[in-house]
């Protein structure tokens, strides 16, 4: 008999354990990252008494794929038109919370006496939240729907985007052994050089081939490509020297942007949290009690750390952020615990062998107690405020939850300058960097081919002119780009003085684009600088007149904003986008949100009139989205389905009660299911049945006993469908189709007359 593979035998271990694990942390309602972790700590060798694996290395190879696979699905619910819509105030409540902790992190770890990267990866795990827990918490404390839960949401999208930057930035400082700030600053640059070309040519060739393909794609096939890019982007990602976790996260916000994003992420679901529960699993496997028992006292002082900084610095950023004190304290109250990301840094560092063994089970430990204590530190927040309230003069608090209109309003203000000098700097970047890749890819794979093609110098010339030729569309745009942009123009009439700094914008851009083509001729020839920058310049003059390449640009700059927008078209068509009101509503306190109608609510196959809303909630539906189709302003005959998603308006308090009653008012689960199995069973009508002389809508057989005649014998082989003006006679045989009990129902009624024995097919 074959044996079963160790990698078999521990992966039924694991899902085994986990599962049971699980089931009893969802019912005492704790997030179910928690329960992964304590299954991993169940089956780890440093459990004495129980079944442990046997081959620590597969699963955690396994959990290198779960972390993938978890930052793809974390990029395909990112979007960089999203972090680009949040404004200012989400980047300042992130980099102030992010760089408060970090510190903190850092001094905590020196204070206990600990290595110098032991303390820079403390810190980098200190300073990230857990979207998961936050989320879930949110979500079991009816607050999701509140006005503070979407701007620590937004916060923590960017966190998320951050902590990839940071474990980037983590391996640089670990691979050297004292990186200097001009190492730093490379990687910095390095990172966004590879993010944006990646992005930028990503969304001309992935959104292109779905489209392309779209008709080919069933679910089975999707999924299969979806993974597959996610993988290719990981192995790119490691070639040129990054984490695969980035490069998958890189392909996720990428899919992101494309009409099949929410399919896809339906699809990668279940393949994201088999791998994901085996990443959690393996942290746990890393608790080793004796640690947690010697590290006892640095594992309270880093929840204290956790509680008190994030309670302090969390609610300063969103201060400063122009949060009120009340919304602020709301906000940095609930980011108060660290989470999947913690363990992903704890990772790094273990895989790269610069941290402590120790710092690993501490950070699960303390990750476990602040996840514990999520929940009561969201409660603790107004009570808090309340006492701040009390205790500090009135003055002081009414200027704190005044600060944040006047903030508000001042950041909104961009003048036409900023506008256009953002549009330039955004421009000349994205372009940058697209000639910078042609470049370093001509030089170095097909110059050499064309020496040995044509020989050294006409191989130089024929190399040189095609990479020119290549990158004149993005030179060009660079230097004529916004030229004739509404910004430009009314500065340009507005006054005389705005005409030299305009004037000046094109020529720093034309150098920079001159400074393309000098470096190729530079490294092509040996011609004097004269010579070199004369032919850059009549290159770039020839490039601005000629009109074919600027209809080049053009249709490369329409495929790269329809790619990018396809999946905002789509979603209008569809309409799924939200409507634009929702972010302009007069009063503060209201806003919009989306529910969605279970399917075993009572309210379904309700009108909206029956439900009273407005009287029981005080809130309005402004509209109802039921697969493609979107009901705006709805009347009270419109009647509410399962799986609607209900768009409605009210202000926290009201959007509360109602998230509450949509989730409470439910049909209740049938305790007996089992017994409400359909039965068939033939019954033979004597002379004296109740029903003899009937018609089927008579006799009552529907509607008293909850019963169906299928059919009726009358002497053929087969069954034939009854008349429904048809009058039961006697002698005849019929079949009757219904749960057991009203079965038995029937036949009590008939069981005075004689009867040939009843027979029955399940």
């Amino acid at each position: 008999m074959a044996e079963i593979p160790s990698l078999i035998e521990d992966l039924a271990l694991v899902l085994v354990v986990a599962g049971v694990v699980t089931l009893v942390f969802k019912k005492l309602k704790q997030p179910l990252v928690l329960g992964y972790i304590v299954a991993g700590f169940l089956v780890s060798p440093h459990m004495p008494y129980t079944m442990s694996v046997v081959d620590k290395g597969d699963i955690h190879t396994w959990a290198d794929i779960g972390v993938m696979f978890l930052l793809f699905s974390l990029g395909l619910d990112f979007s960089f038109k999203k972090i680009l819509k949040m404004g200012m105030a989400p980047v300042i409540a992130a980099l102030t919370i992010i760089f408060s902790m970090m510190t903190l992190g850092i001094l905590v770890g020196h204070g206990f006496g600990w290595g110098k990267m032991d303390c820079i990866f403390l810190g980098g795990m200190l300073a990230m939240s857990s979207t998961t827990i936050i989320y879930k918490a949110f979500d079991d404390l009816g607050l999701r729907q509140q006005r503070f839960a979407s701007l620590v949401m937004s916060v923590l999208i960017l966190e998320d985007v951050l902590a990839i930057v940071m474990m980037v930035m983590l391996s640089a400082i670990a691979s050297g052994n004292d990186p200097d700030g001009g190492e730093m600053l490379g990687s910095v640059l390095k990172i966004g050089f590879f993010l944006v070309l990646w992005f930028v040519v990503g969304i001309f060739l992935v959104p292109l081939f779905f489209r392309r393909t779209r008709k080919l794609m069933t679910s089975e096939t999707m999924v299969i490509v979806a993974l597959g890019l996610c993988c290719l982007m990981a192995v790119l990602s490691t070639k040129v020297g990054f984490s695969s976790a980035f490069g998958a996260f890189v392909m996720g916000s990428i899919i992101a942007e494309t009409v099949e994003a929410d399919k896809i992420i339906k699809l990668v679901e279940p393949v994201k949290n088999l791998f994901g529960a085996i990443f959690f699993v393996s942290v746990g496997m890393l608790v080793e009690p004796k640690v947690l028992v010697d590290y006892a006292i640095p594992i309270l002082v880093l929840v204290l750390t956790i509680l008190l900084g994030q309670g302090v610095f969390g609610t300063a950023g969103f201060m400063l952020s122009g949060q009120p004190l009340k919304n602020a304290m709301r906000c940095g109250f609930s980011m108060a615990q660290i989470g999947e990301f913690a363990f992903i840094i704890a990772s790094l560092g273990l895989s790269l062998g610069v941290i402590g063994d120790f710092l690993y089970p501490v950070v699960v430990a303390v990750s476990v107690i602040t996840t514990f204590l999520t929940p009561y530190m969201m409660r603790f927040a107004e009570p808090c405020y309340k006492h701040i309230e009390k205790t500090l003069p009135r003055k002081w608090v009414r200027r704190m939850n005044h600060a944040g209109n006047a903030h508000q309003n001042s950041t909104e203000e961009e003048n036409d300058w900023k506008v256009l000098l953002r549009k330039m700097l955004v421009n000349t970047v994205i372009y940058g960097i697209l000639s910078t890749a042609v470049i370093t890819l001509m030089l170095t794979f097909f110059l050499p081919f064309s020496r040995h093609a044509f020989g050294h110098w006409p191989g130089n010339a024929v190399c040189g002119l095609l990479t020119v030729l290549i990158i004149s569309p993005f030179l060009r745009s660079m230097v004529m780009k916004n030229v004739h942009s509404d910004e430009f123009r009314r500065l340009w009439t507005q006054s005389l003085l705005n005409r030299l700094p305009l004037i000046f914008t094109i020529i720093v851009r034309v150098v920079v684009a001159a400074m393309f083509i000098f470096y190729i001729c530079n490294y092509l020839t040996r011609f004097k600088n004269a010579l070199m920058i004369t032919i850059a310049g009549v290159a770039l003059i020839l490039m601005i007149l000629s009109r074919s390449l600027k209809h080049r640009s053009i249709k490369l700059e329409r495929l790269f904003i329809k790619n990018l927008r396809s999946r905002e078209i789509a979603a209008r068509v569809s309409g799924e986008r939200r409507p634009l009101f929702a972010g302009h509503l007069l009063d503060r306190d209201i806003h919009i949100s989306d529910f969605e109608v279970p399917e075993d609510s009572t309210w379904v196959g309700r009108t909206l009139k029956d439900l009273q809303f407005r009287n029981r909630f005080g809130v309005h539906v402004s509209s109802i989205l039921r697969g493609s189709q979107r009901i705006n302003i709805p009347n009270g005959s419109n009647i509410i389905f399962p799986g609607d998603r209900i768009s409605v308006i009210g202000n926290d308090e009201q959007l509360k009660v109602f998230s509450q009653a949509i989730g409470n008012e439910l049909i209740p689960e049938d305790p007996e299911i089992e017994k409400r199995e359909m039965k068939l069973r033939q019954f033979v009508l004597s002379s004296d049945t109740p029903f003899i002389g009937k018609t089927l809508a008579e006799s009552g057989i529907r509607d008293q006993y909850g019963c169906m005649v299928v059919g009726v014998e009358e002497g053929q082989e087969n069954l034939t469908m009854i008349d429904p003006q048809r009058k039961f006679e006697k002698g005849d045989i019929i079949w009757l189709v219904g749960e057991e009990n009203d079965l038995e129902k029937v036949e009590r009624q008939m069981a005075a007359s004689p009867t040939i024995p009843t027979t029955s097919r399940e």
